[in-house]
């Protein structure tokens, strides 16, 4: 799993609720997908241009998650994005779960496309979005 630059993702703040634990007092594995959907669409929505029209919007293709610790309630954690890969029509987007004192909780990525609705095909990803993802990219290391 590549690991992101300092300044390079973005990070946002999860709160989490009693209906996201399970039986053992937990968060549930499956809201583990949730909380990354949402920093995604959060930092999407923070964008200075469109990213879905009526012409075009993302699919999820492709998502992986390593779980490593479970989050215990209460706990204060946060989700990290960052642009593993940057294709024609799709990005790799690495994601991280951590708690406030850098415990890691889960990794791995998702791979969005962006299609067009009328066909159903993938199309180039929008500019804004393409230079947005440039920017949470990690610079190369040799």
């Amino acid at each position: 799993m590549s690991q992101p630059a300092t300044g390079t993702l973005f990070r946002m703040a999860i709160p989490l609720r009693w209906s996201d634990l399970d039986a053992f007092n937990h968060v549930n594995n499956a809201r583990y997908l949730t909380f990354i959907e949402q920093a995604r669409i959060e930092w999407l929505e923070g964008l200075d241009a469109p990213w879905v029209t009526e012409e075009y919007g993302p699919v999820l293709a492709q998502t992986l998650l390593n779980y490593k610790l479970p989050i215990e309630y209460p706990a204060n954690v946060f989700v990290e994005l960052f642009t593993e890969r940057l294709g024609t029509s799709s990005v790799t987007l690495g994601h991280r779960i951590l708690a406030a004192d850098g415990t890691l909780h889960c990794d791995g990525h998702a791979v969005v496309v962006w299609i067009d609705r009328r066909s159903g095909k993938s199309r180039p990803l929008p500019e804004g979005v393409r230079r947005a993802h440039e920017s949470l990219m990690a610079p190369a290391t040799d």
